[in-house]
């Protein structure tokens, strides 16, 4: 099976049924590790040592809109992105740490981005809030499957449907995967976890608008100055070229005319201004 074109996956597929999600860390247990809430990291705990019942998300009419909008939000962003999703609901361990696992909404084929759809109501609603929130599931997911970037699909209750690409965060997925551990070393030794506190990373923003900086003074002030150096500037890009060329290979230095050449020892060869001495004829 491939994952995102001609690259070949280092994840393994599995299944399972709902009481066998205690046995490993899913995407939506991300969440709940690396978020603030310590009442759910317990009830997690619980869940994972057998201790108490998965909580029953049946009734939970947010969940289920998201379960029944899925197809759709899939189908949507495929329309308006030209991309196509596959694996739709493949359930993925990753290859070293068992315990760690993904139900994936799906990857998209063209990118190998991890493909994750979701429903959110209207009020309040901010790109960079949606992104927080499944922040942790998006990170947990390209790690397992050693993706390097996610789709985040929304469609809202108000009618919009928001894309957000997520990037792979080396130092995120490092602290994720620290927690994560820390979460399932309780889970084997029946100690209590404890929050972890890390914040999310940002997402890098898209840009898509034009802003017009005419009424800043100081866009102004240097505009002008940008205006006024930017042919000297080529001239002088331009010279420093036609210098480098004239230094000979096996000169270390160079000088003359208030110019010095320096080559490094990787080199690459820097200029400086020098003083020009000047001499004065003898007196008879």
């Amino acid at each position: 099976m491939e994952a995102g074109g001609a690259t070949e996956p280092h994840f393994q597929l599995i299944k399972f049924s709902p009481s066998d999600r205690r046995h490993f860390i899913g995407g939506s247990d991300a969440r709940i590790i690396m978020g603030n809430d310590e009442a759910d990291l317990i009830r997690l705990w619980r869940e994972k040592r057998g201790e108490s019942e998965p909580e029953d998300l049946s009734g939970n009419l947010i969940v289920q809109l998201g379960a029944a909008t899925e197809e759709l939000n899939r189908s949507w962003y495929q329309r308006n992105s030209d991309q196509t999703v596959k694996d739709i609901q493949r359930r993925v361990r990753h290859p070293v740490h068992t315990w760690m696992a993904a139900t994936l909404d799906g990857i998209v084929e063209q990118t190998g981005a991890v493909f994750e759809a979701k429903f959110m109501l209207p009020w309040a609603f901010t790109e960079e809030g949606a992104a927080e929130k499944h922040m942790a599931q998006l990170q947990h997911n390209m790690w397992v499957v050693a993706a390097r970037s996610a789709v985040l699909s929304i469609i809202t209750g108000g009618g919009k449907w928001i894309e957000i690409k997520i990037h792979a965060d080396p130092l995120y997925q490092h602290l994720l995967l620290t927690a994560e551990k820390k979460f399932w070393r309780c889970v084997k030794t029946g100690e209590p976890p404890a929050l972890f506190g890390a914040e999310p990373p940002r997402p890098r923003p898209e840009a898509v608008k034009i802003v017009d900086m005419s009424g800043s003074n100081l866009w102004a002030e240097l505009a002008a100055t940008y205006l006024r150096t930017r042919l000297a500037h080529g001239d002088h890009e331009a010279a420093k070229a036609e210098l480098k060329a004239l230094v000979p290979e096996d000169a270390k230095a160079a000088a003359g005319h208030g110019v010095r050449a320096k080559r490094s020892k990787s080199g690459a060869i820097s200029f400086d201004a020098i003083e020009v001495e000047t001499t004065h004829a003898a007196v008879q």
